[in-house]
C-alpha cells in the first residue's frame, strides 16, 4: 500500500470496484484511506472491519474514511471505530463536495434518492478490464437481502452518460464489464423506459472499437427475447452468465420473495445453452435459508447439474437484522455450515469436469497481471506464456488445474497487441 497518496480498499461487487475508481479520481493527492465497504452478509460487515484496522495498522498516519453499503446502513457503528475519521455515505461517496467537507458523518436518507448516477469512473488504468455502473439499487425486497437499505430504489443512467463513457474506455481497454445492482432492472425509470438488452445493442453499434462487453450479475427472468438474443449471437458479448438463482426448491425461492420458479431457471439455461453450446453458466446460491430442510437444499444441490453451473457462488444464510427473512425459524448454524460446504464441493467437481473439458481448445484470453494470468470469455482463468498486460491472445488449452487452465499460445493466431500498458 502506499506511504503517502489515496487508497481505495473495494469490499464485495463489481458495483463497488466501479465506484472506487471514481472515488480514486476524486480524492486526488490526498493522504487518504477509504474502505468502500459491503454488507451482503454479516461476514461481508465483519471483513470490512478487518480491512479497516489492517489499514489503520498500514497507514496510522492517513485520513481513514469508511464509505458503502455496510458504512450506509449502520454509520453509527463504523463512526464509533476508533481507527475511522469519517463515514459517508453512498450516494455522498461520488460527490466532490463530500470529500471536501470535514463532517465526521455524511450520510442522507438513500430511500429518497431519485437522481441517475452521478459519476461514472474517469479511468481504469491499473486494470485489464473497465467497469461502467449503468443502474443502482433495487425496487425488490427479497426476504434475505439488507442491500435496498444500503442502495436505495433502482435508478439508471442515461445510454447517452454510459456509451459516451464506455467509447473513452475502449481506447485503453479490450473488455468492458457492465455492473449494477439489479442489472436487468435497466431503464424503467428513464424517458422512454429502455431495457438492457437496448442499452446493450446501443453500446455495441455506437462503439464498434469495443472488443469484448460481459454484463455482471443478472435476473433471469428479466431476460428478454432481445436480452437473449444478443447473449447467444452477439460474439462481443462473452458467452458467460452469472444469475442471482438463489435456490433451487420453489417453496425456499417462494419465502425468499423471488420472482422464478425452479423450473424458469432450468429452462433458461437450457435455451441459452442450446443457442450458445460454449455459454459458462455462473449462480449466487444461499445454503440454509431458514426452513430449509434436507429436501429442499437436496433440490438446490441438484441445481448445480441441472442448470450446469460452473461458476458458483456459495453462502452460508446469514441474518441480517430488519430483514423479514432474520425472523423466520433458522437452520442449526452446523447444518448450514456443513450444507455450504456440500454446495461448495459439488460446484468444485462441476468447475474441474467443465475444465478438463476444455483441453485441446482455442480460446481468447485478456492477458491480467503478472502478464502470465487471464481470463477466456467463458471467464475460465488461464496461464499462459508471458504476454503483454492487456492484450487478448489466442492460446491452446493444454491441461487443467485446481485453479484454472494451462495454455500456449497459438502462434501465428496470436491476437493484437495491447492498447496501453495496464494491470488486472
Amino acid at each position: 500500500m502506499p506511504t503517502a497518496s489515496p487508497h481505495v480498499v473495494n469490499m464485495g461487487c463489481r458495483l463497488n470496484l466501479a465506484e472506487g475508481e471514481s472515488i480514486r479520481a476524486l480524492l486526488g493527492e490526498r493522504d487518504t484511506v477509504v474502505v468502500n465497504s459491503c454488507a451482503v452478509t454479516n461476514e461481508a460487515v465483519k471483513q470490512t472491519r478487518q480491512a479497516i484496522r489492517r489499514a489503520r495498522r498500514e497507514r496510522p498516519d492517513a485520513e481513514l474514511v469508511v464509505t458503502g453499503c455496510a458504512a450506509q446502513i449502520d454509520p453509527a457503528s463504523f463512526s464509533a471505530m476508533p481507527e475511522v475519521d469519517r463515514v459517508i455515505g453512498n450516494v455522498e461517496k461520488l460527490d466532490p463536495q463530500a470529500w471536501a467537507a470535514t463532517a465526521p458523518v455524511l450520510v442522507q436518507d438513500i430511500m429518497a434518492v431519485r437522481a441517475t448516477a452521478p459519476h461514472l469512473a474517469a479511468s481504469f488504468s491499473t486494470h485489464a478490464r473497465a467497469f461502467v455502473e449503468v443502474q443502482n439499487g433495487c425496487d425488490h425486497r427479497c426476504t434475505f437481502c439488507a442491500i435496498p437499505q444500503g442502495r436505495g430504489n433502482s435508478r439508471s443512467v442515461p445510454a447517452g452518460a454510459v456509451i459516451d463513457r464506455i467509447a473513452a474506455l475502449a481506447e485503453k481497454h479490450a473488455e468492458i464489464v457492465l455492473t449494477g445492482v439489479d442489472l436487468t432492472s435497466y431503464g424503467p425509470d428513464l424517458p422512454g423506459a429502455p431495457t438492457l438488452g437496448q442499452l446493450v445493442e446501443r453500446i455495441l453499434r455506437h462503439v464498434p472499437t469495443l472488443q469484448r462487453l460481459r454484463l455482471s450479475s443478472l435476473d433471469g427472468v428479466e431476460i428478454d427475447d432481445r436480452l437473449f438474443a444478443l447473449l447467444t449471437q452477439e460474439p462481443r458479448v462473452m458467452p458467460h452468465v452469472h444469475l442471482s438463482l438463489q435456490a433451487g426448491d420453489d417453496l425456499v425461492l417462494k419465502r425468499m420473495k423471488r420472482r422464478h420458479l425452479r423450473a424458469d431457471s432450468v429452462a433458461l439455461i437450457q435455451r441459452l445453452k442450446a443457442a450458445r453450446p460454449e455459454i459458462a453458466v455462473g449462480a449466487d446460491l444461499i445454503a440454509g435459508f431458514p426452513t430449509e430442510d434436507g429436501a429442499m437444499f437436496a433440490n438446490t444441490l441438484a441445481l448445480l447439474d441441472d442448470c450446469d453451473i460452473v461458476h458458483a457462488h456459495i453462502f452460508p444464510y446469514s441474518p441480517r437484522a430488519g430483514t423479514p427473512a432474520a425472523r423466520m425459524p433458522a437452520v442449526a448454524p452446523p447444518v448450514v455450515k456443513a450444507r455450504a460446504a456440500r454446495l461448495r464441493a459439488r460446484a468444485a467437481e462441476r468447475r474441474d469436469t467443465w475444465l478438463r473439458s476444455l483441453i485441446g481448445t482455442t480460446q481468447a484470453v485478456l492477458v491480467e497481471r503478472p502478464g502470465e494470468r487471464g481470463h477466456a470469455g467463458n471467464f475460465a482463468e488461464v496461464r499462459l506464456p508471458e504476454s503483454p498486460v492487456g492484450s487478448i491472445q489466442q492460446v491452446t488449452i493444454l491441461d487443467a488445474t485446481d485453479t484454472g487452465l494451462i495454455a500456449s499460445l497459438s502462434g501465428a493466431a496470436r491476437a493484437q497487441e495491447p492498447m496501453t500498458e495496464i494491470h488486472a
